[in-house]
């Protein structure tokens, strides 16, 4: 089983590694994944390779941010021919909600095998007014946090969940439920 992720970020790719994992491996049912003790078979191999979006830089809604994470989960498939089984899109961005006056981040992430497409999502954090503003006013929420943090290229590190929550909760982590939901017509016979 190959794995490509639609991205040179390396955060995302652990995400996508810890996803397949699973809580305690997948274990041979048949998914291919073989569950060995660190949970991806020994034939599973997950690698980043970088594709466009087709969404802007700072995705701001639901639609457009889980468009950029499809996008990027198709392209995968689409510019490696037969490289890879599936390919792994993840898109951060920003959205309001309804009855909500603020602004949030919010994370999807898609996997296609060229058949299927499986979607889900991460925790959304509600945005500081200071920094909401800042995105509203048209900057990216990565250097924004880079700015506020006092930090160089925070969104390859803790992200802007981490600091978000005080470390409780890291990009990685916030990045892998995401990954684990749109894995779920892969991995269960439920869909």
């Amino acid at each position: 089983m190959r794995i490509g992720v639609g991205s040179g970020n390396p955060v995302k790719r652990e995400a996508t590694e810890r996803a397949v994992a699973g809580a305690g491996g997948p274990g041979g049912n048949g998914d291919g994944f073989d569950g060995d003790a660190d949970g991806l078979g020994d034939d599973t191999v997950v690698e980043a390779c970088p594709v466009p979006s087709g969404v802007s830089e700072q995705p701001v809604g639901h639609v457009e941010t889980r468009t950029g994470a499809v996008n990027r989960a198709n392209a995968v498939l689409d510019e490696n021919g037969e490289t890879y089984d599936l390919g792994v899109g993840i898109e951060g961005g920003v959205a309001e909600y309804a009855g909500s006056d603020g602004l949030f981040l919010v994370m999807w992430a898609a996997v296609a095998d060229g058949e299927r497409v499986g979607v889900g999502t991460g925790p959304s954090l509600a945005l500081p007014g200071s920094i909401a503003a800042r995105v509203r006013d048209g900057e990216e929420l990565g250097p924004v946090m880079d700015d506020v943090l006092g930090e160089s290229d925070v969104a390859r590190n803790q992200g802007a969940a981490g600091a978000l929550t005080g470390g409780r909760v890291d990009r990685t982590d916030a990045l892998r439920t995401a990954v684990a939901g749109a894995l779920g017509p892969f991995v269960t016979d439920l869909y």
